[in-house]
């Protein structure tokens, strides 16, 4: 992620926080980061990992799509994938391009991922309880977990579930896994 994305994904965590009136203090407490992590986050001192972000989403009650939206160009109906902004977790390599225009006023989100091969994201609780997710690889396969049960899937299958717990994204195949997800906000 660029600096300056850096410094508008820290903005953006810092609005939130105030928007729902919780300290660093509460949003430590609630997610299980440190405090001193979330103030160098909202400093743009260092950059938060895919994990991290989930723990946040989960906390402030959204998407990562809609966290990300002031990384996003303006709304719009059409957007190419070279006008789609993506985002690079530095500790799993795993890199979330937003497909979908960025919008609020949508209930349907589509992103690309890219899992690189031997990496393994986790995410501690879903960002919206009982969000509907609908996973579909595109290139090499993944493990997925949810809720401790686990799915292998293969290129062209698709997991559908809707979110309630722990969730993970392991890629324990050979290859850069590709995908697609679609998450529908209850």
């Amino acid at each position: 992620m660029g600096v300056n994305q850096d410094h508008l994904l820290a903005t953006r965590l810092e609005v939130i926080r105030d928007q729902r009136g919780l300290s660093l203090d509460e949003v430590a407490n609630l997610s299980g980061i440190s405090r001193a992590t979330l103030s160098r986050i909202e400093r743009a001192k260092t950059s938060p990992t895919a994990s991290t972000l989930g723990k946040l989403c989960s906390v402030y009650g959204v998407t990562m799509s809609s966290l990300m939206l002031a990384l996003e160009a303006d709304s719009a109906r059409h957007l190419t994938f070279s006008e789609a902004q993506s985002w690079r977790d530095p500790e799993s390599g795993f890199i979330r391009v937003a497909l979908s225009p960025p919008a609020q006023n949508y209930r349907v989100e589509v992103m690309h991922g890219t899992l690189p091969k031997g990496a393994d994201v986790g995410y501690a609780k879903p960002p919206i309880e009982g969000m509907e997710q609908h996973i579909i690889v595109l290139k090499g396969e993944l493990q997925l977990t949810f809720d401790d049960q686990p799915y292998h899937v293969r290129a062209m299958d698709c997991v559908a579930l809707k979110l309630h717990g722990a969730s993970r994204f392991q890629n324990l195949g050979g290859v850069d896994a590709e995908y697609l997800v679609i998450n529908s906000k209850p």
